[in-house]
């Protein structure tokens, strides 16, 4: 009995040790991230970071999110709980392929979907957040997509590729998503 018990209150102890809150350093609203304080392996609060986003991926549904979107925020927050300040993170995420009607304003991708983008606020808190979006200019064309219905604060590259090579010859880590 006094095995049972024992193991009960290590289970509890286990388990409360690991249900901390999540939380947003960076990006307040998306891409939650816990707290890791036992970690041996932790992001360098002293280096310069240079990420560059590769997002290929469209939203499984139109009134669904992108999870290449999210998945950039939780990116930004994982440095940011590693103790990372924001101001020495640098992000660059290359649109391109199906990702690039998930960064059409709300107008053109409800004329599109029926629906209202539900990435728009994660667009927004990334820019307001420094990171910079551009779209592959061939990608807009090939889908028939006018630039001037892009989100905020969404720029337009020659085209991905060359965006890509451009940061990873500058010396940025590329994620593809």
């Amino acid at each position: 009995m006094k095995k049972i018990a024992s193991l009960i209150v290590a289970f509890f102890v286990a388990a409360t040790s690991f249900s901390q809150d999540k939380v947003n350093p960076i990006i307040k609203d998306f891409g939650p991230v816990y707290e890791i304080p036992d970690a041996i392996e932790k992001p360098d609060p002293k280096m310069n970071y240079k990420l560059l986003v590769d997002l290929v991926m469209a939203s499984s549904k139109p009134d669904t999110i992108n999870l290449g979107i999210e998945a950039a925020c939780t990116l930004l927050n994982l440095h940011g709980v590693g103790g990372v300040p924001k101001e020495k993170i640098n992000m660059v995420i290359a649109v391109h392929n199906a990702a690039g009607y998930t960064v059409m304003n709300n107008e053109a991708y409800k004329a599109r979907y029926k629906v209202d983008n539900p990435n728009l606020p994660m667009i927004k808190a990334l820019v307001d957040a420094g990171v910079k979006i551009v779209v592959c200019g061939q990608t807009l064309k090939k889908r028939g997509i006018d630039p001037s219905t892009l989100a905020p604060g969404v720029g337009v590259a020659t085209s991905a590729l060359t965006t890509i090579t451009t940061h990873q010859l500058k010396g940025y880590a590329t994620i593809k998503w």
